[in-house]
């Protein structure tokens, strides 16, 4: 049994190859974080979320029976079903259901990579530093019901004044590495659903 998960991450161009690395180290340090060090997943940054979806579908249609395959994507808006994962993804972007595609192969940073960055507060105040506007940051309660450029506005607002300010690719790896999966777990139920998930398949 092996097992696969295609990130969207990793964006494309002249710094592709270095940013699919980072992005890469970045959700394994925080797997290895979530006790998988010794049942590691495959990781494959994929760049965009088109990408990754064109490339799980090419896996899932080569996979063995035992294999899992998986997707770990934004959901781009907030869920209305944590687990309706192909509803949300077919109502939202017209992404037809795969045959022999199951919800539990498509797991969500709900609304985006930065919701799972802004729950972790003490990472954030310790990489940072005194700096760090922590009132600038999204409240906490609920944060996977506010929009996705709301988080990022307040991400990036929130960190102006460091000399490492906030900004995806490789600055955003290095922050998710550093995160901390009690305190995502807390506050992200899509989180939570993705460790089920992990714990369950790997």
């Amino acid at each position: 049994m092996s097992a696969t998960i295609y990130l969207e991450g990793g964006a494309s161009g002249p710094d592709s190859k270095d940013l699919q690395i980072r992005c890469r180290e970045g959700f394994r340090k925080l797997l290895e974080k979530c006790d998988y060090k010794g049942r590691m997943p495959h990781l494959v940054a994929c760049g965009s979320r088109d990408s990754a979806f064109d490339d799980f579908k090419i896996a899932l249609a080569e996979k063995r029976a035992s294999d899992y395959v998986a997707m770990w994507i934004d959901s781009e808006d907030p869920l209305t079903d944590l687990e309706a994962t192909w509803l949300h993804l077919n109502g939202r972007d017209k992404w037809t259901q795969p045959a022999g595609a199951a919800d539990d192969q498509v797991l969500f940073m709900t609304t985006c990579m930065e919701t799972l960055v802004a729950a972790d507060h003490a990472a954030l105040a310790d990489d940072y530093g005194a700096k760090l506007q922590l009132s600038a940051l999204p409240p906490l309660v609920q944060l996977e019901n506010r929009g996705r450029h709301d988080v990022q506005d307040k991400l990036v607002h929130a960190t102006r004044n460091c000399t490492n300010a906030y900004a995806k690719g490789k600055r955003s790896f290095e922050v998710l590495a550093k995160l901390t999966p009690s305190a995502l777990a807390e506050y992200l139920p899509s989180f939570v659903r993705t460790r089920r998930i992990l714990d369950h398949r790997l």
